[in-house]
């Protein structure tokens, strides 16, 4: 098992030292070649030691994580986040299915973590994760517009606005697109509810999350039921029906 290098970038000396012990610990094979402070230290750190792995704390004065990352000339590296419970920071890390730590940090979730990284390392893809939460950091007033769908061999990028509606396929999830294609996912409905921005997408059904600006009329009756923009008809269930009416403003 060949050797990992790691940076670690945290402005608080006890959350770097308690990463360090915790990696040391309980996750061999990683080697820590540089600890920063702050985002500029990063910065030379990175360009110099050219690490596998970096762990980067979001919130740091003057330049924080998401900026750090805009600076940098090389970015092929894997990347953990490490932060305290921010809904934003997570929303768009996780809409770019990058990995982050909620501090303090848990043994279990860093050696859940650490194996991704490793199994990553060992694909020739190329990691396009990171563009791509900078892509959306600059864009649309710092909110997500694309997802990514991670594959076996691949990472798909979609717009949010092209997805129609998502249904429930056991743990697998089949994303029905506006072209009236689809993709099949290895995550549970439940886990792109928690991914995917409130403010467009609805559960309306235990096996139904809808794109509420693709709905193009809602039907009464028990539960009702929506037509969406590519013609397909969906019940809403009657455990859903209340909360659904309350967020169309009806």
């Amino acid at each position: 098992m060949r050797e990992l290098t790691a940076i670690l970038i945290d402005d608080e000396s006890n959350s770097r030292n308690a990463l360090l012990q915790k990696l040391k610990t309980n996750c061999p094979g990683i080697s820590i070649v540089a600890e920063c402070e702050n985002g500029a230290q990063g910065i030379v750190a990175i360009e110099k030691q050219q690490p596998d792995i970096v762990f980067l704390d979001v919130e740091m004065p003057r330049m924080n994580g998401f900026v750090m990352l805009q600076q940098l000339q090389r970015r092929n590296f894997e990347l953990i986040f490490t932060t305290a419970y921010d809904q934003y920071a997570i929303q768009a890390i996780r809409v770019c299915a990058l990995d982050y730590l909620v501090k303090p940090i848990e043994v279990k979730a860093l050696k859940e973590a650490v194996e991704k990284v490793r199994d990553r390392r060992q694909s020739e893809i190329p990691n396009q994760r990171i563009e791509n939460l900078l892509y959306n950091f600059v864009n649309e007033k710092h909110q997500s517009n694309r997802i990514a769908i991670p594959s076996q061999d691949a990472i798909q990028f979609v717009q949010l606005e092209d997805i129609v509606y998502l249904e429930a396929d056991s743990n697998y999830t089949s994303i029905h697109l506006q072209d009236v294609s689809r993709i099949f996912v290895a995550k549970t409905l439940k886990e792109f509810e928690e991914l995917l921005p409130t403010t467009h997408f609805v559960r309306i059904h235990h096996s139904y999350i809808i794109n509420i600006n693709h709905m193009r009329k809602y039907l009464k009756g028990d539960g009702g039921q929506v037509l969406m923009s590519n013609g397909i008809t969906i019940d809403v269930s009657r455990r859903k029906k209340e909360e659904f009416i309350r967020m169309l403003g009806l």
